[in-house]
């Protein structure tokens, strides 16, 4: 599957674009296709193309796509502890924290791709009344394992019984085919004076730039956008909403995967070096370690780390 030289009309301005990078493959999951990535050329916004319909972005979310690793064997039993334990929290003063799992508050929370249930522990455990909307029923029914309200519907469908202090969009907004449609309907969730607490990859990534088609945060045929600051700032605009602080940083755990992706990377084949535990977190720790200047220096703030984090409020308030 590849893209054409007629490529997609902006949603944003209905300008043309061009494009910068073909060939992207689904080095994950193994999902068929290869695809690439254009840029508009009256705002900047880029997206991945060809765009699957939203029935095939669902079968594909079904048969590849990762629903969680399951709490069982030696590495799952690790991985849970790790996560309820303080060392989680520590780690995330230490390296960033993109899900927004160190903020404390009270108040119902609802956590949108909340997958199975991980993040509602720790919100539930920072102070608010969570719940959760998963799509997926396998990773919804991990999540009410651990004792959560996770609701199923489509998020066009769901009609929550109250309006909620936050919505949390951690690495959603990319996924989904029309994301100024989903920020308004977040938008609608809110109590007055909510927030929206997002985050998603830096197109403007120096590390983007660094790793070319190996960079981790490509994900195709996953991830559908590819925000800028800039772009996002138009997005948000457009769903009649304002950051109240936008940032980026860069997460040593997400220059390791793109490390081990390049270290993996063979022509439309699984990734293998990435998937593997040890690996990834041994690069991570290293990268952490060492003092590179860039991973917490002039990158991040000049706009240039590899993750957005936006907290995000309706204009007006």
């Amino acid at each position: 599957m590849m893209a054409g030289n007629t490529g997609p009309r902006c949603p944003l301005c209905g300008s043309g674009g061009r494009r910068i990078m073909n060939g992207l493959f689904d080095d994950r999951f193994g999902a068929p296709g290869l695809y690439a990535v254009w840029r508009c050329r009256g705002c900047g916004l880029e997206q991945t193309w060809p765009r699957h319909t939203e029935k095939e972005l669902g079968e594909l979310y079904e048969r590849y796509y990762n629903a969680g690793m399951p709490a069982q064997g030696t590495y799952g039993r690790l991985r849970e502890r790790f996560f309820a334990s303080g060392l989680y929290r520590l780690w995330l003063r230490w390296d960033g924290d993109i899900s927004f799992h160190l903020r404390d508050g009270s108040g119902r929370l609802l956590d949108v791709g909340c997958n199975e249930g991980r993040g509602l522990s720790l919100f539930a455990r920072s102070g608010f009344q969570v719940e959760g909307l998963e799509i997926n029923e396998v990773a919804a029914a991990a999540a009410r394992k651990r004792g959560f309200t996770v609701h199923t519907a489509p998020l066009s469908e769901f009609v929550p019984q109250e309006p909620y202090k936050v919505v949390v969009l951690s690495n959603v907004l990319e996924h989904v085919p029309d994301p100024v449609g989903m920020l308004r309907q977040a938008a609608g969730f809110l109590a007055p004076g909510g927030e929206i607490w997002l985050s998603c990859p830096n197109a403007d990534s120096l590390w983007r730039e660094l790793f070319g088609r190996t960079w981790v945060n490509w994900h195709v045929p996953y991830h559908l956008w590819h925000f800028s600051p800039a772009t996002l700032n138009r997005v948000l605009q457009r769903a009649g909403l304002y950051a109240v602080n936008l940032d980026t940083f860069t997460p040593a755990l997400w220059v390791a995967q793109s490390l081990c992706v390049a270290l993996g990377s063979r022509a439309r084949r699984v990734n293998r070096v990435m998937r593997s535990a040890p690996v990834a977190t041994g690069l991570t720790l290293a990268l952490r370690l060492l003092p590179v200047p860039l991973l917490r220096g002039r990158a991040d703030k000049r706009g240039r780390g590899d993750c957005l984090v936006a907290i995000v409020r309706r204009q007006g308030e």
